[in-house]
């Protein structure tokens, strides 16, 4: 529609120009006529030399006795015709047409193309088309079409549940009797919640491309103005589009942007965000009926909409869009890897295993990682190495071998990570060491990485006490073999790590039994209805509570140096073997400890073993603070 009047704009500007150049050079003497003077004119017709003349107003256009054109301004002369017929000169007169129209014409064209121009320039700068001059209050939501690609429900893999709620909704616009007979009414919104990449968008994607009905985009920042009052009006404007295009369907993406809380704050929210959300609450639930307009809306943050918005007749349904499970890993990885030649080695089941906690948007971009490494190398297909190098990238970091490292630190490094294994071999309930380089990646001069043998979904009190003395096995490692006074800050990321597990499980888990079963963490006390930002907790409980992290810290540190000192042997052993090889994976730690030899070629590098890997928290001696990456369990919170 914007292309039509563009190209309108500029036939009509063409035609008005024309018609302007047409108006002042109309009835102009052509480049082959010459121009003589009136005196040598007259002398010309007494010399029998002009066979015919035109008069044309003021102009006389004259043709000669040989033939000759010329042209010439006769002053005003009664006598002259009478004149030109006494000397046999054949006279025509062009009639002259009234010029009081085309007078008003060339005092105002310059102006209305000027005009036009102006106008044609102000709507391009405020946006064209809808978001014009003139269109400020209209909607931005964009009409779907499938010139980018179609997606279907194939395309989508790995989250089921949601798949299936939202399948129901997509038969139902196909076949509302099929529900209506027995008195089921279609739902007027859906709502997608989950964490950042788990594939809300792709799943409104999908419905488009299998509804076959009308699909409206929009994001809920596109509302927002600092004008108040248009983001209502562009709501209104919305709901207008899709009631005529009904049935449809709306999705707004990251609707929070519009739809949090209102009053929530010191001296309330945005006025004009609060007016957009009212505007929307009645506009999908109010007195007008919205027959066969669906809205489905993503969001990561669901804590933070207003409770109107969440209630049933609005958004009927909340689709949880989680992270996948081992099964719905496989199946992401074969949907982004339908495009990529696989070798003969790679089984994506092990891959799938290897990243627990991984959303879709992970997985995604741990395919394209393995095809860029296998074209890097010049592979015609991506094998399992090429998978594996990917993972360790995405999880840990790239490698940074041009790093430059004393042999001291090469040494004191060694020692760290071989801590933590150690200690974390000898704990109970502890995951699998998968892991152990001193080969600098990211921000880490070394790490250390543990892997869950299966997707968790709760973590006991004895694990967590194996995470802490595990994450204080690096620094206790330095201590007995360099001595307290050569300690470094390499072990900062553990201490962290250490606090918040610490922490929350005093604060949060209730696995202290001086404070019992409160929830010391999200408690926060109120005020006139605003958040004071403290705790409602007196200082001797703040007192309790920094005294029992202490205590469970002290009880980490205590268990591994019990453990190194016992194993100090395996100590050296591991130590010396990660400075030969730099990088071990878990069997090749375990032969290490056990003093067997390592097969042929394992100085190239840990082959995968075929275990199950994981995004464990890496154990770090980085040089600056560095917070560590998510684990496959819940991430506590202090």
């Amino acid at each position: 529609m914007g292309n039509a009047r563009n190209i309108a704009f500029w036939v009509i500007l063409f035609l008005l120009i024309l018609a302007l150049f047409n108006l002042f050079s109309g009835g102009s003497v052509t480049s082959s006529d010459r121009s003589v003077s009136y005196s040598e004119f007259m002398t010309r017709v007494e010399a029998g030399q002009v066979s015919a003349v035109t008069l044309d107003g003021e102009r006389v256009l004259v043709t000669g006795a040989d033939g000759s054109r010329y042209a010439t301004v006769a002053p005003k002369d009664d006598t002259l015709t009478a004149r030109l017929l006494a000397k046999n000169v054949e006279v025509r007169a062009e009639p002259q047409e009234s010029s009081g129209f085309m007078s008003l014409l060339s005092l105002w064209l310059p102006f209305i193309v000027l005009i036009g121009i102006w106008i044609f320039f102000m709507n391009r700068m405020q946006g064209g088309g809808r978001g014009g001059a003139m269109g400020f209050g209209k909607s931005r939501a964009k009409l779907l079409t499938e010139k980018q690609g179609r997606v279907t429900f194939d395309d989508v893999a790995g989250i089921d549940e949601a798949k299936d709620e939202l399948e129901e909704i997509v038969e139902f616009l196909r076949n509302p009797q099929k529900f209506s007979r027995l008195g089921g009414k279609i739902p007027k919104g859906a709502l997608l919640v989950g964490p950042p990449g788990t594939g809300k968008t792709l799943l409104a994607r999908a419905i488009a491309g299998e509804a076959g009905v009308p699909f409206f985009t929009i994001s809920g920042s596109d509302f927002v103005e600092m004008f108040v009052g248009v983001g209502a009006s562009r709501v209104r404007d919305m709901f207008e589009q899709a009631k005529k295009n009904a049935p449809c369907i709306v999705f707004i993406d990251e609707i929070d942007a519009v739809g949090r809380a209102r009053g929530v704050g010191i001296g309330g929210g945005n006025d004009e965000r609060e007016q957009t959300l009212n505007q929307l609450l009645v506009e999908m639930d109010g007195f007008d009926a919205n027959e066969g307009v669906i809205i489905v809306a993503a969001t990561n943050r669901p804590d933070v909409l207003d409770p109107a918005l969440l209630r049933p007749g609005r958004f009927d349904r909340q689709v949880q869009v989680p992270n996948p499970d081992i099964r719905g890993r496989e199946k992401i990885l074969s949907v982004h890897a339908r495009k990529v030649p696989l070798g003969p080695d790679v089984d994506l089941r092990i891959i799938a295993r290897g990243c627990p906690g991984f959303s879709g948007a992970d997985l995604a971009n741990l395919v394209n990682e393995a095809a860029l490494m296998a074209a890097r190398i010049g592979r015609r297909f991506v094998t399992m190495d090429d998978f594996e190098n990917a993972k360790d990238k995405v999880m840990m970091g790239a490698e940074r071998r041009s790093m430059v490292m004393s042999e001291d630190e090469k040494k004191l490094t060694a020692y760290h990570e071989a801590g933590h294994a150690i200690v974390g071999l000898s704990v109970p309930q502890h995951d699998p060491i998968h892991k152990a380089t001193i080969i600098p990646r990211g921000r880490a001069l070394g790490l250390v990485m543990s892997l869950p043998e299966r997707d968790q979904l709760s973590v006991t009190y004895t694990k967590y006490k194996s995470k802490i003395a595990m994450a204080m096995g690096g620094k206790v490692a330095e201590e007995l073999i360099f001595g307290k006074e050569n300690v470094t800050s390499g072990a900062t990321s553990d201490i962290q790590q250490v606090s918040r597990i610490a922490r929350a499980m005093v604060t949060q888990f209730g696995f202290s039994d001086l404070l019992g079963n409160v929830d010391y963490a999200n408690e926060r006390e109120s005020y006139l209805g605003t958040a004071s930002g403290g705790t409602s907790h007196s200082g001797n409980t703040q007192k309790l509570i920094d005294d029992e992290v202490k205590k469970i810290a002290d009880e980490g540190y205590e268990t591994a140096k019990r453990i190194l000192t016992e194993r100090m042997d395996d100590l050296h052993r591991l130590a010396n073997g990660l400075l030969e090889y730099e990088t071990l994976t878990g069997d090749q730690i375990r032969k290490v400890i056990a003093g067997e030899p390592l097969e042929s070629g394992s100085d190239e590098g840990p082959k995968d073993t075929g275990g199950s890997g994981v995004v464990a928290i890496p154990k770090t001696r980085a040089r600056k603070p560095k917070a560590p990456d998510g684990s496959a369990e819940p991430e506590p919170l202090a």
